[in-house]
């Protein structure tokens, strides 16, 4: 466990006037389930594509399995396992087609290893890869992810606009095949409640910049939800030292406040208010608070 698999030191990048990562530095030991988590455009992938060796550091470094996967990509890629939102399986093969093709890519690829997903997902071995539902599609490929026995498996969006049942097999599949065996996942969303499912740790990143990076419980119990109901209706909140963010109903105002709510507690007397609700925040209303904007929620599953 205190092996790092991933070591990103003060990475930033740079797409013309746009800042795409911004001073960007996390640690990633050995056999746990990372989310990583922001809106679409916060960076998610780009810092992927760095891991990746897709893209080279413009300042800062990148290790992965201490390696620099720019400079040693053999090393480094034929140790992970990748799935992406933009499903690349040529739609000519079939199932089974694209499994013998992979396989030659890894000498550690296990056919019996591989058949267990294959037999759990329903995938027909003799369908053409162009006739697989998008749900389908997604269990191909993650499928192809893991029977090589990956080190670390990243997940960069991999069940955007997927209906709830595959999301939930998707992601049952991860924590059974991965997890659980000691292995590292990075599974990077936007759908805040599905990564809350699954990691063991989160990271909150908001344009370019990391805004929270701790176990989900961490980051919740450090915040509180609390509703202050006001002797009559408000226009706009009070300033509060520690309160992130308001949202108003009429005469009640519910603030995210970090730490405890004890300087909100002295405010609301002075104000003849009156704390009728407090509460720990869920991850998304800590991540909306934190960079001002919403991650979709996930459905239930």
């Amino acid at each position: 466990m205190s092996e790092s698999v991933i070591e990103v030191s003060d990475l930033t990048r740079r797409f013309g006037a746009k800042t795409a990562l911004a001073s960007v530095s996390l640690s990633m030991p050995r056999g746990a389930v990372y989310g990583l988590v922001g809106a679409n455009g916060a960076g998610k992938t780009t810092l992927i594509k760095h891991l990746l060796g897709l893209l080279r550091a413009e300042s800062g470094s990148v290790r992965v399995f201490g390696l620099d996967p720019v400079a040693d990509p053999v090393s480094v890629l034929s140790r992970i396992g990748y799935l992406s939102e933009e499903n690349d399986i040529p739609g000519w093969m079939r199932v089974d087609e694209r499994i013998r093709y992979s396989r030659a890519f890894y000498p550690g690829w296990d056919d019996v290893y591989a058949e267990e997903p294959r037999h759990t997902f329903g995938l027909d071995p003799m369908v053409k890869i162009r006739n697989l539902s998008k749900g389908q599609m997604a269990r191909a490929g993650l499928l192809i992810a893991l029977a090589h026995r990956p080190e670390l498996l990243v997940l960069d969006e991999p069940s955007s606009g997927l209906d709830p049942i595959v999301r939930r097999d998707m992601l049952g599949a991860v924590i059974r095949t991965i997890a659980h065996e000691g292995r590292t996942v990075l599974f990077s969303s936007h759908l805040v409640g599905e990564v809350e499912q699954v990691a063991d740790h989160v990271t909150m990143i908001s344009r370019g910049r990391i805004a929270r990076s701790a176990p989900p419980e961490v980051i919740r119990e450090s915040h509180r939800c609390v509703t202050v109901r006001f002797p009559e209706p408000r226009h706009r909140p009070p300033t509060v030292a520690g309160v992130m963010r308001w949202e108003s109903q009429d005469q009640e105002w519910t603030a995210v406040a970090r730490g405890g709510s004890g300087e909100l507690e002295v405010a609301v007397a002075g104000w003849k208010a009156r704390i009728v609700a407090e509460r720990f925040p869920s991850l998304d209303e800590v991540f909306v608070a934190h960079a001002g904007e919403a991650a979709a929620p996930a459905e239930d599953v």
